[in-house]
């Protein structure tokens, strides 16, 4: 349960606060998971860092005062028999790759629908009943402004983000009578190395130099022309895990610049 903290009257919790919250990050080591995990931490939650990369999440863990949990999320056996005891679940790890169809390799298509669709099911499968018991909880999917409109060549990624925006409503319908809400935060391109790493591939697949993708290909539809930022995307994190999103459940955020406009 969350502490209460004077306002600045004096009286009642601090709007937004959501101390003593056990906040659990996937892929929180770096990029937006990272800032994700800062920001959370800012609010007096208790994060816990899972990365594969056990040294750079042991590091964060140790700078937000969390904990750090090194996991290779690809092996779903050993979570199907997991028991989470958080009260904020942030399906945020992602990969990508970048290929039209008929060459697309079918096991980077598994890997990405693994990761990024049926690692955030056995997630949210063993968080729900903790968060059931205690009548509170909050699954915080980040989805992608590919959850809700496709781009060529990228079939694995669109199909897994469309998935988990299914998902994510269906939780919120079934989380909805215990107070466990589920939202996805759809953002558009963000500066993080997973979107830097992309402008090689996507240079080749569209057959243009690769300083033309941020304005051709990535801002292309953009009313704002630049990318996201980390923190960004982790300030609408932070306030769909507090109380003050409560009757917020089964919504998709959007924050791409007026791309779907």
């Amino acid at each position: 349960m969350s502490e209460t903290r004077p306002t600045a009257n004096g009286s009642g919790p601090l709007p937004g606060r959501i101390d003593g919250r056990r906040a659990l990050i996937t892929g929180g080591a770096g990029g937006l998971g990272a800032a994700c995990a800062r920001a959370l931490a800012a609010q007096g939650a208790h994060v816990i860092v899972a990365d594969r990369d056990g040294t750079a999440a042991a590091a964060l863990a140790t700078e937000v005062g969390g904990e750090a949990w090194e996991v290779d999320l690809l092996d779903t056996g050993a979570l199907e028999s997991l028991t989470l005891d958080v009260d904020i679940l942030l399906n945020n790890a992602g990969i990508q790759a970048i290929s039209p169809i008929q060459e697309f390799d079918p096991a980077a298509f598994r890997r990405i629908i693994t990761l990024m669709l049926e690692v955030p099911f056995l997630l949210i499968r063993a968080a729900l009943p903790h968060m059931y018991a205690q009548n509170h909880g909050r699954i915080i999917n980040i989805s992608s402004i590919h959850g809700l409109r496709a781009s060529a060549f990228k079939s694995a990624y669109v199909s897994a983000k469309h998935g988990l925006e299914g998902l994510s409503k269906v939780t919120a319908l079934e989380g909805g009578p215990y107070g466990v809400t589920s939202n996805c935060v759809n953002p558009g391109y963000v500066r993080t190395p997973l979107v830097e790493g992309q402008i090689a591939d996507q240079a080749r697949t569209h057959g243009i130099a690769p300083e033309q993708v941020l304005s051709d290909v990535m801002l292309a539809r953009n009313a704002v022309k630049r990318l996201v930022e980390p923190a960004e995307v982790a300030s609408l994190v932070t306030w769909l895990a507090s109380d003050q999103a409560a009757m917020v459940t089964g919504a998709s955020y959007t924050m791409d610049g007026g791309w779907t406009a």
